[in-house]
């Protein structure tokens, strides 16, 4: 009992990192903008691909299930920088052509916008040119060696790596947007953009900085997530859409446009999904089905739970519109 706490323990902190990170770049453009952003998935996904591209280009591969070039090492840290680069880059393409126009325009033109630009990233992603359909296997940018173990769990080194690699970036931002002055400016915009603009903030820069720091944030999640389960998909499988879609139930759940609310909220969803998948181990002789089947029911359902009881989230505050 102990080794499957200790283990459900480990995968959920693994999970729940990547889902935070993904999050982020959901609740940081409603936070600024008042939108969601559907295509923030997409871009995650293409994360992994670069990730998988650029390991390739530097001679990384896999063959018959066997790597043909073992790693040296240094690759990680030209991987995860080309990552962020090309999806930093991609998140400012996206808000330039296809959300800035719609600035002023009813939110429903938005959503559309970007459920558009969702699929028109899935397909192209689908071209043979691009990334084609079928899935392929992520090398290894790292060796994993055994560092410890607790009670029977084996800890390598690529779990824990991907934990303190996420936390790192999360603490990072929250020193940018609270103690910084462009952190200073996301704010003020994300309160009135109007009344910024007249401070002297310039708000259309605002807002591509913040697409840029989403965008680059879901490409270090994409390489880390590949990383951790090292087949990458094609762009328009089922997996990238559902991973999108539990990365903003945990920004809903937190408190969507609260920074710190997703992050919370990233681990709650991987917390649950991992005890409640592993429920059955824990109470054979109370619960007789299998719970693993209903491991991605959880976070709907705590979804639910979160919105008949506190609409806003658990960090966030209901606005009163005073007429």
């Amino acid at each position: 009992m102990t080794t499957l706490f200790i283990q459900s323990l480990l995968d959920a902190l693994t999970l729940g990192a990547l889902y935070a990170l993904i999050a982020l770049g959901y609740t940081m453009v409603y936070g600024v903008l008042g939108f969601i952003n559907f295509a923030h998935s997409d871009v995650f996904a293409i994360g992994a691909w670069t990730g998988l591209l650029t390991s390739s280009l530097l001679g990384l591969s896999i063959v018959m299930g066997s790597q043909t070039v073992e790693p040296r090492g240094w690759e990680i840290f030209l991987v995860i920088p080309a990552a962020v680069l090309v999806c930093g880059l991609l998140a400012w393409v996206i808000q330039r052509l296809a959300y800035a126009p719609l600035r002023d325009a009813p939110r429903l033109n938005v959503l559309i916008t970007a459920i558009g630009v969702s699929l028109l990233l899935q397909n192209v992603g689908q071209l043979p040119w691009v990334f084609g359909t079928d899935p392929r296997p992520m090398p290894r940018l790292i060796e994993n060696p055994l560092l410890f173990e607790i009670q029977g769990v084996q800890v390598t080194l690529l779990p824990m790596l991907t934990i303190v690699a996420a936390m790192v970036l999360m603490v990072g931002l929250e020193v940018l947007i609270f103690h910084t002055r462009f952190g200073r400016a996301m704010r003020a915009v994300s309160m009135n953009p109007k009344v910024a603009s007249l401070m002297g903030i310039p708000v259309d820069r605002v807002i591509d900085g913040t697409f840029v720091l989403g965008g680059a944030l879901a490409g270090a999640a994409g390489v880390l997530f590949a990383m951790e389960y090292p087949t990458v998909q094609q762009p328009a499988s089922n997996t990238w859409v559902l991973l999108g879609l539990k990365a903003f139930i945990a920004a809903v759940i937190g408190g969507i446009g609260n920074i710190r609310g997703a992050m919370v909220g990233g681990f709650l969803i991987a917390f649950l999904e991992r005890f409640g998948a592993a429920a059955q181990q824990f109470f054979p002789g109370i619960i007789s089905f299998d719970t693993t089947v209903y491991r991605d029911v959880y976070c709907f359902a705590i979804l639910i739970v979160i919105l008949l009881v506190r609409p806003a989230g658990l960090f966030g505050r209901s606005v009163v519109e005073k007429v």
